[in-house]
């Protein structure tokens, strides 16, 4: 079992897809509720990529969809709007910095309606949102 290591405001996060994996969770679907309506059309169900993390060089396949929403969807006023749930707001905050680490410190600056320590109480816990972890565990 891995040693549990309490995050600080300095600790970077990421979506970490080998949570999904692990979990049995099905990654696609959770990026579909979060396309908009022209993106869902457009893309069918087993359309991927693969995709290099930037920073540690793995290679995922990645659903096209991902894509669409990162370069489309994120663009939009109302991806993240006032009436957005907090994790859900984070988790886009990630898909449209195309999964580059942040801390709480830099999501707060894309997410200025909440605090860093808000956030970093949210995503910092042992309960895992939408698979977003602390960069340093998925290595």
């Amino acid at each position: 079992m891995a040693k549990y290591i309490k995050p600080t405001l300095e600790t970077k996060f990421h979506i970490d897809f080998q949570w999904w994996q692990k979990k049995d969770q099905n990654l696609k679907i959770q990026l579909r509720s979060q396309a908009c309506p022209d993106c869902q059309e457009r893309y069918e169900e087993g359309q991927t990529f693969d995709w290099v993390n930037p920073e540690t060089g793995e290679v995922f396949e990645m659903d096209m969809l991902w894509h669409c929403i990162h370069q489309e969807c994120s663009q939009k006023e109302d991806f993240i709007d006032d009436h957005t749930p907090m994790t859900t707001a984070i988790f886009r905050i990630f898909i449209a910095n195309n999964n580059k680490a942040l801390t709480p410190m830099e999501i707060h600056e894309k997410l200025p309606r909440k605090s860093p320590e808000m956030i970093l109480k949210t995503i910092g816990g042992r309960v895992v949102y939408q698979g977003i972890k602390p960069f340093a565990t998925a290595l």
